[in-house]
């Protein structure tokens, strides 16, 4: 009896008396990040059918890592689109660093909304 197998265009390997797919994930190296860990739990409670499918395809954590950096992107380009419309600048920052720090954190939380609704809970 041999120990290997193709069937389907699936390898299959002797494991006693059956025959087990041999299956490998994708290595990745990239941490899912934030936004990825709250899209996670967005597909586990409100998507389990698309998060299973991500899974059994060995996509999961690559579509994490990429989601992730995706928001990370639009949310930097968001608050600079902000910072230059609200004129929230260096000379602000110089000049009156509690307005400058007050203005960025209202930019940041609103430009963050912005990223969930669009990318994180779709």
């Amino acid at each position: 009896m041999e120990n290997r197998m193709k069937k389907n265009g699936i390898e299959y390997v002797l494991a006693g008396e059956y025959y087990i797919p041999n299956l490998k994930l994708p290595v990745e190296e990239r941490p899912i990040g934030k936004y990825g860990r709250m899209h996670r739990e967005y597909l586990m409670e409100h998507n389990p059918m698309r998060f299973d499918d991500l899974v059994l395809e060995g996509q999961f954590w690559t579509y994490l890592v990429e989601l992730n950096e995706q928001a990370q992107s639009r949310l930097q380009l968001i608050i600079s689109q902000m910072q230059e419309v609200e004129s929230v600048t260096e000379e602000l920052k110089e000049k009156n660093q509690w307005l400058w720090i007050q203005r960025m954190n209202s930019i940041h939380n609103r430009a963050e909304e912005v990223v969930l609704k669009e990318i994180v809970y779709r």
